[in-house]
């Protein structure tokens, strides 16, 4: 159990080192970006960002569920990368369907992957909201100042 708890604990650590990386990369790119996405015209850029930080949104969380993945192969949770990705995806999405699961020595590791999930989701979506906020209110100051 300590072990579970231990292992499921530094992919969780790993994780949010991951996000936070990710985030700093897009914050970089938006420094670079925000001169051209404030000015006019506004609109298609702001779809545009909305997609290329889907995007983004989507690869952090494809690394973390590849993370996952890697780790309960390789302890041996499941007999395949295949089941393993699967399974990593099911749990991150917190779908918990049932058609594949671990032993009942790996539980709590394999419910830690729902909690990374829920916690991946929630700060990644903060994120893309919050980028389109900040580019939204710069883009209305500007349409006022001009």
């Amino acid at each position: 159990m300590l072990l579970q708890i231990a292992l499921g604990s530094g992919l969780l650590v790993l994780n949010v080192l991951v996000m936070a990386v990710a985030a700093l990369l897009l914050e970089s790119a938006f420094r670079v970006a925000h001169p051209w996405l404030v000015r006019p015209p506004q609109r298609l850029k702001l779809l545009l960002l909305l997609v290329a930080v889907g995007v983004w949104v989507l690869l952090v969380l494809t690394v973390n569920i590849w993370i996952w993945a890697y780790v309960l192969f390789e302890t041996g949770v499941f007999k395949s990368m295949e089941e393993s990705l699967y399974f990593a995806i099911v749990a991150f999405s917190t779908l918990g369907l049932g058609d594949v699961v671990p032993t009942d020595e790996w539980r709590i590791f394999s419910a830690m992957a729902a909690v990374n999930g829920l916690l991946s989701f929630g700060l990644l979506t903060a994120l893309l909201v919050e980028a389109l906020r900040q580019v939204r209110l710069a883009q209305l100051e500007m349409r006022h100042k001009g």
